[in-house]
């Protein structure tokens, strides 16, 4: 492993870590009449992707992904249960991550907007959804639909 240099989320203090895979969640956020929601990247890669990110030093998965969806789609969403864990190496271009992946259900589905790091946000029918899909987000979806919904 090689030491980095990264700046702690919290204080501001930049530290060194040793290099390795980043924790990111990632967060499917399910209505049955409406479908799943995806958010148009503002920054690269572009194209849509589930609502996510980086895991916060000293802060749980769980909470990450809440936070992640709430930041990126305006969405109070409650996990309903867990979709999988992904990690391939090349899942992300920019650096290797890991990212635990949630599925869940908004509380207030109609204030849906994209905020923070995406352009848009909005509901898609599963059978309908935009391109290009980020990431391995459509190999998620998938599972979901196959695993979860079945």
């Amino acid at each position: 492993m090689s030491a980095i240099i990264f700046t702690c989320p919290h204080c501001g203090k930049e530290l060194t870590k040793d290099a390795a895979p980043l924790p990111t969640v990632d967060m499917i956020i399910y209505d049955a009449a409406l479908g799943i929601v995806l958010v148009e990247r503002r920054y690269q890669p572009h194209g849509w992707a589930l609502p996510g990110g980086f895991v916060d030093y000293g802060e749980t998965v769980e909470k990450a992904a809440v936070r992640e969806a709430l930041e990126e789609t305006g969405l109070h969403v409650a996990i309903n249960g867990l979709v999988g864990v992904y990690s391939d190496p090349a899942r992300d271009a920019r650096k290797h991550t890991i990212s635990t992946v949630f599925w869940g259900s908004a509380s207030n589905p109609g204030d849906v907007a994209g905020h923070d790091d995406a352009r848009n946000a909005k509901f898609f029918p599963l059978r309908a959804l935009p391109e290009p899909i980020a990431f391995d987000h459509a190999k998620i979806i998938k599972d979901f639909t196959e695993n979860i919904l079945k």
